[in-house]
């Protein structure tokens, strides 16, 4: 089991019988309409392993890395500490559109978001960089919606099964994040039958779906604290 830091999912997924807590060394993909918390799961999932001192590849699709840092000090979590361990690698895939220059360094990178290639090399990089710190660690991708807006749909899952499968198999346990509605219809169902769990955000209710069978509901709330999650039900 990976810790989710989402307080009350781990007890929630124990209880459907098929799975105990977040399950480590798989794929996931986070959806839903905009504002709903998806990127608040990745801050949450990602600063909940580093501080158990677990590494994290994220790879910031959304917003530059001050950007990133200000988002999740709003919650209380700070990065500071884990960046000076090494145990955080970022690539930020945005703020090169800015073309402002960015300095890379042993913990950060830049990448271009219309150039999936690049992505995937400094991602192999990335991987090779927190694989060295153990070889269990975490990573997220927030969020594919970007990727969309630049490429052609086919080159963004082409990108995607290389993605999920090379960190996978480095053993980590992968995040990724998609706004609902980018893509087209069969683009959406591809997405969601290459992953090993889909989480379905709307806001109010979380739904958690395994390749294993198990469904089940749950409500949750934005806190100041993260995402916290209510009652729930086995489906």
């Amino acid at each position: 089991m990976s810790e989710s830091g989402i307080p009350g999912l781990d007890e929630f997924l124990s209880s459907s019988g098929y799975i105990e807590g977040f399950p480590k060394n798989t794929t996931t993909l986070i959806y839903g309409p905009p504002k709903v918390g998806k990127s608040i799961f990745c801050y949450q999932f990602a600063y909940h392993g580093l501080s158990i001192k677990e590494p994290c590849l994220y790879v910031t699709a959304d917003d530059g890395m001050k950007q990133l840092q200000q988002n999740m000090i709003d919650f209380g979590w700070f990065l500071q500490s884990s960046i000076g361990e090494e145990l955080l690698y970022v690539i930020d895939s945005i703020s090169s559109l800015s073309g402002v220059p960015i300095e890379n360094t042993n913990t950060y990178t830049l990448s271009k978001i219309n150039d999936p290639t690049d992505l995937m090399v400094k991602v192999g990089l990335g991987t090779r960089f927190v694989f060295k710190k153990s070889n269990e660690f975490r990573a997220v991708f927030d969020s594919l919606t970007t990727p969309f807006a630049f490429n052609p749909e086919p080159m963004v899952i082409r990108f995607l099964k290389t993605y999920l499968r090379r960190l996978k198999e480095a053993g980590a346990t992968v995040i990724v994040t998609y706004t609902e509605g980018v893509a087209d219809e069969n683009t959406e169902k591809t997405l969601k039958s290459i992953v090993d769990n889909v989480i379905m955000l709307d806001g109010n209710y979380m739904t958690f779906k395994s390749s294993l069978g198990f469904i089940g509901t749950a409500e949750y709330k934005i806190t100041d604290q993260g995402l916290v999650l209510g009652k729930g039900e086995i489906l």
